[in-house]
């Protein structure tokens, strides 16, 4: 089955409307999706009901484990039948889990929750982004991608921050059941929100197939065969584009080179901080400065996007040396550089995604977006293993400031790239003039 968007001119009547309800309900769903006042606490959950530190790193490696096993078998199975039905069937998911959480706390339970949060996040990887892309597409605003989904990533980050002060009070009102009831409100809500995404898939294989147009239509081949060998066709077919597509297994290695490890670091700037030798009480507010720095890096993106390739090589190159040089100096005000190595961090995050989804060109976009998704999981995971080693031997200071190696790395391959495409590009032109000169000779 082949399915891909109608495209409508982006000045026709109505399409900025549209476009703006499309921007709206996707910035509602993020915010929510993020807006869980079990996120600062559910540790603290974890190791009242009488964890070890062991299990609850098994829970964490449980987690990512999910998401890796079924990140691709759900993209594939978002291009096979409706985005949106899984958009607002994975929330679903973790709502069950955190009412698991808070109503039955053990460590079998915490494991449920957290393999139902694996599998909301699988579904929704790939499938949000491929739904976003090409109904933007669909309306002529493509080159707005960027701009939508920075946007889209700073309203998650807003909502963590607010979530954060909230969870105190409701905490102290009514204890952990109360923290987990409005975590679960936010994750219905967020399913009633994903319900409101458009979604139209025209058929590009002949009669038969079905358009995704109103709410609860769209799912294209039947459940039946989606399930059974839908999925698997689109997932060779996305797997067949970027063995085919130099230009898309180039996009699909940028993601995770870019995303995955100042989003592994991210887990422990609250060690980093407290490092510089403030107060506890003060680390949330250091921490937010650093929340604050990746959300303008997410508004930013529409900007960025104007970035070629040296550009966005410069752009981690700049960010890589503020991360270094904040973390090593292990003083508050370092923070600040590195608040600004996360807003670079998080531009680069949403460029790299915009030109994964600018290079696929078939109709496997959920299916070759969760592929880049496994593939910036296993690095997380690499990377946690490798700062586990590395923050043992030395400071927290030392070991962020050496993970900024790996950016450098990537940006300077970059700018080689660059300049070959330069250098090729200036190739090009000057044989297009000699071409044109010696016509204009051989003419009588």
């Amino acid at each position: 089955m082949t399915l891909s968007p109608a495209r409508v001119p982006g000045t026709g009547p109505g399409s900025g409307p549209a476009v703006r309800r499309l921007s709206a309900t996707l910035y509602g769903y993020a915010f929510l999706d993020d807006f869980v006042l079990l996120y600062p606490v559910y540790a603290l959950l974890f190791s009242d009901t009488g964890l070890t530190v062991w299990q609850i790193s098994s829970l964490f490696c449980l987690w990512s484990l999910t998401g890796v096993l079924l990140e691709i078998p759900s993209g594939a199975w978002a291009d096979a039948v409706s985005r949106r039905l899984l958009l607002w069937f994975g929330p679903l998911l973790t709502a069950a889990g955190f009412t698991l959480w808070v109503l039955a706390p053990s460590y079998w339970a915490f494991a449920l929750g957290f393999v139902l949060w694996g599998a909301k996040g699988a579904l929704g990887s790939g499938a949000l982004e491929a739904l976003v892309y090409e109904e933007l597409d669909r309306l002529g605003a493509a080159d707005r991608y960027a701009a939508v989904m920075g946007r889209a990533r700073a309203a998650g980050l807003v909502a963590v921050m607010a979530a954060i002060p909230l969870a105190g009070p409701v905490y102290a009102f009514g204890g952990y059941p109360a923290v987990g009831l409005a975590s679960v409100l936010a994750c219905l809500l967020t399913a009633a929100t994903a319900t409101r995404f458009p979604e139209h898939r025209e058929p590009a294989d002949g009669p038969g197939e079905v358009r995704a147009d109103g709410p609860g239509e769209g799912l294209g081949e039947g459940p039946e065969d989606a399930l059974g060998g839908g999925w698997t066709r689109t997932l060779r077919a996305g797997l067949a584009e970027a063995r085919g597509n130099r230009s898309v297994r180039g996009a699909l290695l940028l993601v995770p080179a870019v995303t995955a490890v100042w989003g592994a670091l991210d887990e422990y700037t609250p060690l980093l901080v407290r490092d510089t030798g403030v107060a506890e009480s003060a680390v949330p507010n250091w921490l937010l400065l650093i929340w604050a720095g990746a959300t303008v890096g997410g508004l930013l993106a529409g900007v960025g996007r104007r970035l070629g390739t040296g550009g966005f090589a410069g752009l981690l190159a700049v960010s890589a040396v503020a991360l270094a040089a904040g973390a090593w100096v292990r003083t508050p005000a370092g923070i600040g550089l590195v608040a600004l190595s996360f807003c670079g961090f998080q531009l680069a995050s949403v460029l790299a995604d915009a030109r994964l989804q600018d290079r696929i060109g078939g109709t496997g976009r959920a299916t070759l977006t969760s592929v880049a998704g496994v593939g910036t999981d296993l690095t997380t995971i690499a990377v946690y293993g490798a700062y586990g080693v590395i923050g043992s031997a030395t400071t927290h200071g030392a070991a962020f400031a050496l993970f900024a190696v790996p950016y450098l790395v990537t940006a300077v391959l970059l700018a080689a790239v660059g300049k070959g495409a330069a250098r090729k590009g200036t190739a090009g032109k000057k044989a297009a003039r000699a071409a044109r000169t010696s016509g204009s000779r051989a003419r009588p």
